[in-house]
């Protein structure tokens, strides 16, 4: 078929986290925006297959497991039920509101929306390619890539088993397998494993390195492993997956443990979970000369300008860390730099969440992060257990911690792990963000009795004591 042209100033072409707030930006500032995709409405992997679908699956696992624990409170619900398809229906209204609620903003700001493939042509002209096999063209002065990622695999497990899931697969709730194992430690891993664990599937997860979530301080991931090495059936780190083979009734994993020796154990599912690999490729990005790295990433500077000036790149395109969020804050620093402002992308604090139970969160600079810079910080922990807040609703596992500034007290880092941790973390990132001295954390009266004190606590333990806690000097 004939192609149809379309001009436009700004195209952006990918509909994600990224991608449909770069439009709406571009739009909100006079530019006249088209965005491709190729989801009928935007939102991309985040909110078709990745966060929100699987926030909503742990919700419904949080639940299950409140009322299995509500027994510890003197409330007997008895042994909840699941109805798999009711489940997966509320999962898919919450994909369906979400993805449509952004549709009907997209209209409203007059974003010029393409359903299809998107590939350049030359540095001025994509081409889309329809479902229908029809194709048209997008002509635009300015371009922002947004692709996003996909799940990383590995060659050696591809071995054509429906068995042998990666987290899109997963998150569609094909059954609840009697047994699973969970490749990889790392957060996507771990909050899938829990939804599948709290359904009824004795979980097992293996990780290569000493312990899951290893990007983390031990001190915060040490409470989150003692909860999953009792809602899990097993955790095995320093373990590597040596082949898989599917046979009757599963798939045969040869392992090797820590000593160095092999084994072998049999699930009735595999989820590969090893982390995600930018979408650069296919793009026709090597026919107008935009650079990409060894990785597959564009690189980019503080504007997110790629090494041609009219395009930009934004995102997990774009390289680590690959969150929604700094994607989001991405695409509106590209937005307004083709729309002439100033600005850049200098965040000093970018919040790390893990949405498991207990959830984890971090933010700034690291205690691991301070001891491999050689850095003179002060670290502060106030542990739940000491939060009135926290004991009230069974959750005194938790641990707020602060990394400062040894000369000057200023907040370089916060972690927090428990319950609401990812809610908590913005009070973190803001501090860092603003300049905030511990004392000013300190002195910021927070209402009693929340779980939002023990950040004021562990401020006041810089130059004291904290109220609640009390350490022999």
């Amino acid at each position: 078929m004939t192609d149809n042209m379309i001009n436009t100033t700004v195209l952006v072409l990918g509909g994600g986290p990224g991608g449909y707030p770069a439009a709406f930006k571009a739009a909100d500032l006079g530019l006249d925006v088209t965005l491709v995709d190729l989801e009928k409405n935007p939102g991309g992997v985040c909110l078709y297959r990745g966060c929100i679908p699987s926030k909503a699956l742990l919700h419904a696992a949080k639940v299950l497991n409140e009322a299995r624990e509500a027994a510890e409170l003197g409330i007997h619900f008895g042994e909840p039920t699941i109805d798999l398809d009711q489940l997966r229906g509320f999962k898919d209204k919450v994909v369906g509101q979400l993805t449509g609620g952004v549709g009907m903003l997209s209209r409203q700001r007059k974003v010029r929306f393409i359903q299809g493939r998107g590939q350049f042509m030359d540095s001025h002209t994509l081409a889309v390619t329809h479902e229908d096999g029809s194709t048209s063209q997008v002509q635009f002065d300015y371009a922002i890539i947004a692709t996003g990622s996909r799940p990383a695999t590995i060659p050696a497990f591809d071995i054509g088993s429906e068995r042998i899931m990666d987290s899109t697969a997963a998150l569609t709730l094909p059954e609840i397998p009697e047994t699973l194992l969970v490749v990889g430690g790392g957060y996507i891993g771990l909050e899938l494993g829990s939804v599948y664990a709290a359904l009824g599937s004795q979980v097992t997860v293996v990780e290569m390195l000493p312990r899951i979530l290893a990007n983390g301080d031990e001190d915060l991931v040490k409470v989150l492993a003692k909860q999953l090495a009792e809602r899990f059936a097993q955790i095995m780190v320093s373990t590597a997956v040596l082949s898989m083979a599917e046979v009757e009734g599963g798939i045969q994993v040869q392992f090797r443990g820590a000593d160095g020796d092999p084994f072998e154990r049999t699930f009735s599912r595999v989820l590969i979970s090893v982390g995600r690999k930018p979408n650069s490729a296919g793009l026709g990005l090597e026919t107008i000369g935009v650079a990409v790295d060894a990785k597959g990433f564009i690189p980019v500077d503080a504007q997110r300008r790629t090494n041609m000036a009219h395009i930009f790149a934004i995102g997990d395109v774009a390289g680590e860390p690959m969150l929604a969020h700094k994607a989001t804050r991405e695409g509106h620093v590209a937005a307004e730099a083709i729309a002439g402002h100033p600005t850049a992308y200098d965040p000093m604090a970018i919040p790390a969440v893990v949405f498991t139970d207990p959830e984890v969160a971090w933010t700034g600079l690291t205690e691991m992060e301070a001891q491999a810079q050689k850095r003179p910080v002060q670290v502060t922990r106030f542990p739940w257990g000491a939060s009135g807040r926290a004991t009230t609703i069974g959750r005194s596992d938790g641990l707020t911690k602060l990394v400062i500034d040894s000369v000057n007290e200023r907040v370089l880092g916060v972690g927090i792990v428990g319950a609401n941790a990812g809610e908590l973390i913005s009070e973190g990132v803001l501090a860092i963000e603003m300049g905030a001295t511990a004392g000013d954390l300190e002195l910021t009266i927070h209402p009693h009795p929340t779980l939002s004190e023990t950040v004021m606590e562990s401020a006041e333990a810089v130059s004291g004591q904290s109220t609640h806690v009390y350490k022999r000097r």
